[in-house]
C-alpha cells in the first residue's frame, strides 16, 4: 500500500478517485508544524536553530500518517507545487522521523502536479523526485526572517508606541504605501485649467464634438489656459467660426488580449469585476483547484501547457469560428518584477467545461470559474480591431484649430468574450465615438462653443486590487502572500475599507511614522524587494540561507538595540514633525487657512502636540495641567476640539431637570446626563458623521432619550425601539435588529417603515442582497404535501429543508449526491422528533466561602 499525503481533505478526495485501491490518500490539513508565538523560537545565537511545534490537531494528523506509513510500503508527498507545499512535505518527513516512524531505508517520494486531473496526477506519480532542499531552505529563511522582524520589532512598538499591534517585513511596507498615498491626497494642491469644446455639424447633417487643439499655431497643453481670462480669449477665437477640414486621418488599431491570470491579476480583476477581497478570491480559487476545475492558483507564470493551447484553440474554432483564431498560439512573458514563472498560468483544466456547464453549489466558485475560463480562452483569441479617426479643422482666420477624435470597433475578436477590468481612474480606450465621413476642404458649421473649468484631482486611494498591483510592480511579496498581507492590515485595524478604498487609520499612520523615523531601512521599498531577490537566490541554490540570515540579523539587531535608550520625548518630537500636516491641518473644514494650526482652541495660549497614553496617541495642550484640553488624534479640520474637557452643557432635560452635557472621551465626543442616586449616568455617543458643532439642544435631547419607542408591532403588540448601537442606528423588535440608513432616519422613523425593515430582516437574516438564501439544489416535492425539498449550505454544514423543518445531512452524504428519497427520510425523521427544546441554563450557586483556619503557631 502506497501512502499519499496532500494538504486538504477535498484534494485527497479528488485524488483518491484517480489512484485506485493500491493507494491510501491522507490529508495533513495544511502545515502540521509552526514556530510557536513566543520568544526564542528562532535562536540567532545558536546558528538560527528553529523550534517547531505541532498543536493537538496536528499531532493527531501526524499520528494518522505515522500509523498509515507503518502499514504501507512507500510514502508519496503530493503537496502543492510551490515553496509552501515543499515545506509541508519537509515538515511531514521531519515530524515522522522525530517520532521514529520513518525508517532510514523507507522509500519517500515527492510528486508535483499543477492541476488535479487524472492525467496530471498519474503522470506525476510516474515521475517522482526527492524533496527539494533548496526550496525548503528558502522557506526556512523566509520564516526565520519574518519571525525575527515581527518578534523584535513589535515589542519596540508596544513599549514606545502604546496601542500598536505589530510590525512585519511585508505588512509594514504595504502599510507605508497606503499611508504615503493618504499624505499625498491631504497635501495635494489643486491646479486650475480650462478647456474649450465645440459642437459642429457636418455637410451630411450629422453633429459631432471637437476640442480646441491649437491656438495661433501653438499646440495647447493641459495648463495652457490656466484661468478664465485666457479661456475667454481662446473661446472668442473659436467663435469666429468658418471651420473647414485640413486633414482626415483614419488608421487601423489592434488591441491584443491580456495573458491568462496569475495570482495578482486574478485578485485585481476579481476585485474590480466581482467585488471580491483578495482573501475571498483565494478561498474560492483554492476550492476550484481542489475540485480539479483550475490549475494551481499561486503562480506568477503567464503561459499554459501545450495541451492547454491546443484545447483552447480547438474550443475557439468550434464555438466562434476560424476568424477568431490567430495563426499561432499566443505566448506571453511576465512584466512583473522578479517573476519566477515556475508554474502555469491559472486556467481551467478542461476547456470544454464552459461556465454554463459548471454547476457550482457556491456562487463565488461559479463567478470566479467563469472569470478564469473567459480570460484563459480570450488570451488565445484574435486581436480586437478598431478604426481610429482624427479630423483637424481650422477657423476661417486660421487662429483656432479644432480636433475631433473617434473610434469604431471593426472586429470584436477577444472582446466578444472578455474585457479586462479597470480601476475607477483608468481611461476607457475602447469607448466608441463615431465621426461623420468628411474630406479635406469640406466646411463644418459651428453650432456651439463653450469653455469649461477644471481642477487637477489628487491621486486615488489604493484599493486591494491596486495595492496588490503596486506591490507586484515593486517586487515586494509573492503570490502566496498578497491575500494574507491585505487581511493582516485590516485585522490589525491599521486600515479600514470604505467603498473598496483602503484608508489608513490613526493607528496605522502612527506605526508608519514611527518606523520611518526609527527603522527607515526596513520600510524602504528597494530594501524589501532586495530581500525577496535574495530569497529567490536561495531557492536557486546559489546562496546559503544561514549566511543570508546572519547578514540581515547583524544590522537589524543593532538597529533594535539603538531604540532601548530612546526616550518618549524623542518619539513625540519625531511624530509631531512627520504627522504635523495630518494632525494639525493648515486649513479648517471650509478650506480657510488657519493662522496658527497648533494653537489650543480652549486656552488660546498653549501649543497643541501629540501625547502618548495607555491607549495610544492623542492631542493635548502644552500648558497641561493648567489647561486640560485633549482631543482625538485625527481631526477633519473642524473645531470640534474647542470642547471644554469639563463638558459643555446642552440644556436641561424637561423630565428630570438634569443638565445634558457634551464631553470628550477615548472614543470621541458623547452626551451624558446624571442618573438618580445610586444609578449610572445615562450616555449617548454622537452618530458617525455628526460633529459637536452641528449639535443643538433639540438633537441632544433626542439622543439622550434613546432608545426611542417607535410604536407597537401590529402582529403581537410588542414594542419596536429605535436606538444607536456599536454598528450604527437600528430598529429592534424582540430579538430582531434591523439597520437604519442614517441617524436622522432613526430619530424620525415611523411605525410602518420600522415594521417593513423588521420584516425584511427576518426574511433575509444575513442581509445578503435583500433576498433569501438560494438553495444549492432543488430535489423535488415531498410526497406528503407536494411542498419543495431543497438543499442549503448552513453555518454548521449542508442541510435539507422542507417548510420549517431542517435536517442536517450526515457526513457520508454529499450535498450534490443526496437523493429525494434520502431527503424525505431525513425530513420525516427530524419532524417526528418535534422542535428542538432550548436548554434552560440555570446559574450555579457559588459555594459559600470557606472560613480560613487559624494559622498554626510555629513551634
Amino acid at each position: 500500500m502506497k501512502i499519499v499525503v496532500v494538504e486538504s481533505p477535498a484534494k485527497a478526495k479528488t485524488i483518491n478517485k484517480y489512484l485506485g485501491k493500491d493507494y491510501k490518500v491522507l490529508a495533513s490539513y495544511g502545515h502540521i508544524r509552526d514556530l510557536p508565538s513566543k520568544d526564542g523560537s528562532v535562536d540567532p545565537d545558536n546558528d538560527f536553530e528553529m523550534i517547531w511545534q505541532a498543536d493537538s490537531k496536528s499531532q493527531t494528523r501526524i499520528r494518522e500518517i505515522a500509523d498509515a506509513v507503518k502499514a504501507g510500503d512507500k510514502l508519496i508527498l503530493a503537496t502543492d507545487p510551490d515553496r509552501e507545499g515543499e515545506a509541508i512535505s519537509w515538515h511531514i518527513v521531519e515530524a515522522l522521523r522525530k517520532r521514529r516512524a520513518l525508517p532510514k531505508d523507507y522509500p519517500v517520494e515527492r510528486v508535483v502536479f499543477n492541476a488535479i486531473t487524472k492525467n496530471a496526477v498519474t503522470t506525476a506519480m510516474d515521475h517522482p523526485r526527492q524533496v527539494d532542499q533548496e526550496l525548503v531552505d528558502a522557506y526556512l529563511a523566509r520564516r526565520a526572517l519574518d519571525y525575527l522582524v515581527g518578534f523584535n520589532l513589535s515589542p519596540v512598538l508596544w513599549r514606545k508606541l502604546p496601542g500598536s499591534r505589530s510590525a512585519g517585513r511585508v505588512q509594514s511596507v504595504a502599510l507605508r504605501i497606503v499611508c504615503q498615498r493618504e499624505l499625498e491626497i491631504e497635501t495635494f494642491k489643486p491646479e486650475e485649467y480650462w478647456t474649450i469644446g465645440a459642437k459642429l455639424r457636418a455637410p451630411d447633417g450629422s453633429d459631432f464634438d471637437a476640442r480646441l487643439h491649437a491656438l495661433d499655431g501653438k499646440a495647447l497643453r493641459k495648463f495652457s489656459l490656466p484661468d478664465a481670462e485666457k479661456a475667454q480669449a481662446a473661446l472668442d477665437a473659436v467663435k469666429t467660426g468658418g471651420f473647414f477640414v485640413v486633414s482626415v486621418e483614419a488608421k487601423p488599431v489592434k488591441r491584443n488580449p491580456p495573458p491568462p491570470f496569475i495570482t495578482s491579476t486574478l485578485q485585481q480583476d476579481a476585485s474590480r469585476k466581482l467585488g471580491f477581497s483578495a482573501k475571498r478570491t483565494m478561498q474560492a480559487a483554492q476550492k476550484l483547484y481542489e475540485e480539479g476545475r483550475i490549475t494551481y492558483m499561486r503562480t506568477d507564470g503567464v503561459n499554459m501547457a501545450e495541451e492547454a493551447y491546443f484545447h483552447a484553440r480547438e474550443h475557439i474554432k468550434g464555438d466562434y469560428g476560424a476568424q477568431y483564431l490567430p495563426e499561432k498560439p499566443r505566448r506571453y512573458s511576465s512584466k512583473a518584477k522578479n517573476a519566477q514563472e515556475a508554474h502555469e498560468a491559472i486556467r481551467p483544466t478542461i476547456f470544454s467545461v464552459r461556465p454554463d456547464d459548471y454547476k457550482a453549489g457556491d456562487g463565488d466558485l461559479w463567478k470566479l470559474y467563469a472569470l478564469i475560463w473567459r480570460r484563459a480562452v480570450a488570451s488565445q483569441m484574435s486581436a480586437a480591431q478598431y478604426e481610429r479617426t482624427t479630423i483637424d479643422l481650422h477657423s476661417k482666420d486660421k487662429r483656432a484649430s479644432l480636433r475631433a477624435s473617434g473610434q469604431v470597433l471593426v472586429f470584436d475578436g477577444f472582446v466578444k468574450l472578455y474585457t479586462e477590468g479597470r480601476d475607477d481612474t483608468d481611461k476607457d480606450d475602447d469607448a466608441e465615438a463615431r465621426l461623420p465621413k468628411m474630406s479635406e476642404g469640406q466646411h463644418a458649421d459651428l453650432l456651439e462653443a463653450k469653455s469649461e473649468q477644471h481642477f487637477t484631482a489628487p491621486p486615488p486611494r489604493f484599493t486591494e486590487a491596486s495595492l496588490v498591483k503596486k506591490l507586484e510592480e515593486l517586487g515586494i511579496g509573492r503570490p502566496s502572500t498578497y491575500a494574507s498581507t491585505m487581511s493582516t492590515l485590516e485585522d490589525r485595524d491599521y486600515v479600514t475599507i470604505e467603498k473598496k478604498q483602503l484608508v489608513p487609520s490613526d493607528k496605522g499612520r502612527l506605526v508608519t511614522a514611527f518606523l520611518e523615523n526609527f527603522f527607515p531601512k526596513y520600510v524602504e521599498y528597494d530594501y524589501t524587494a532586495n530581500l525577496e531577490d535574495q530569497l529567490d537566490v536561495i531557492s536557486d541554490g546559489k546562496l546559503d540561507w544561514k549566511v543570508f540570515l546572519r547578514s540581515f540579523w547583524t544590522e537589524f539587531h543593532a538597529a533594535v538595540d539603538e531604540t532601548k535608550d530612546l526616550r518618549v520625548t524623542h518619539v513625540l518630537d519625531a511624530l509631531n514633525e512627520t504627522l504635523g500636516p495630518y494632525v494639525f491641518p493648515a486649513t479648517d473644514a471650509d478650506g480657510n487657512m488657519k493662522e496658527t494650526p497648533r494653537l489650543c482652541p480652549l486656552c488660546k495660549e498653549g501649543e497643541l502636540s501629540l501625547k502618548l497614553g495607555r491607549h495610544g496617541a492623542f492631542v493635548g495642550c502644552a500648558r497641561y495641567p493648567d489647561c486640560k484640553f485633549t482631543r482625538q488624534f485625527s481631526t477633519d479640520g473642524s473645531d470640534d476640539a474647542g470642547m471644554n474637557p469639563d463638558g459643555q452643557e446642552f440644556g436641561v432635560h424637561p423630565d428630570t431637570g438634569k443638565p445634558i452635557v457634551l464631553k470628550s472621551g477615548r472614543f470621541g465626543p458623547y452626551l451624558e446626563m446624571e442618573g438618580d442616586e445610586g444609578e449610572k449616568p445615562k450616555r449617548s455617543s454622537l452618530p458617525k458623521g455628526w460633529s459637536p458643532d452641528s449639535l443643538d439642544e433639540a438633537k441632544a435631547l433626542m439622543l439622550i432619550n434613546l432608545p426611542r419607542l417607535v410604536g407597537l408591532h401590529p402582529e403581537d403588540n410588542e414594542p419596536i425601539l429605535a436606538n444607536l448601537g456599536r454598528y450604527g442606528p437600528y430598529v429592534q423588535h424582540l430579538k430582531t435588529y434591523a439597520n437604519v440608513a442614517s441617524a436622522e432616519e432613526m430619530l424620525e422613523i415611523g411605525l410602518n417603515r420600522a415594521v417593513t425593515l423588521i420584516a425584511d430582516k427576518r426574511a433575509n437574516p444575513r442581509g445578503r442582497g435583500g433576498s433569501a438564501a438560494k438553495p444549492l439544489r432543488e430535489l423535488g416535492k415531498h410526497p406528503g404535501d407536494d411542498q419543495p425539498i431543497n438543499v442549503f449550505e448552513g453555518r454548521y454544514g449542508p442541510y435539507v429543508k422542507h417548510g420549517k423543518t431542517n435536517a442536517t445531512l450526515p457526513k457520508d452524504i454529499a450535498p450534490d449526491a443526496v437523493t429525494l428519497e434520502q431527503a424525505v427520510e431525513l425530513i420525516d425523521a427530524r419532524a417526528a422528533k418535534g422542535p428542538k427544546k432550548k436548554k434552560k441554563v440555570v446559574a450555579k450557586k457559588k459555594p459559600a466561602a470557606k472560613k480560613k483556619a487559624p494559622a498554626k503557631a510555629k513551634k
